[in-house]
């Protein structure tokens, strides 16, 4: 399948990090993924991605980062 061709149903994906993807609507989803809620195209799926997820930052790391900048303030 080229890029430019959308076949078939996509759901939009998170994880416990906060990191996006998309899996085929009709497949289980893999352990540790969750429904986001957004379901189309493949090309619908990942220009959703594209404009909710703008930090690719693991969520636990950005945790760390804001606790270092907290530590350092406070110092």
């Amino acid at each position: 399948m080229s890029d430019d061709v959308d076949e078939g149903t996509y759901r939009v994906v998170r994880n416990d990090e906060e990191q996006y993807s998309i899996w085929a609507a009709d497949r289980e989803l893999p352990n540790g993924w969750y429904a986001e809620g957004t379901r189309g195209t493949r090309s619908m799926c990942l220009d959703h991605i594209g404009r909710i997820w703008t930090d690719m930052r693991p969520a636990s790391l950005r945790r760390r980062m804001e606790q270092a900048a907290r530590a350092d303030g406070a110092v």
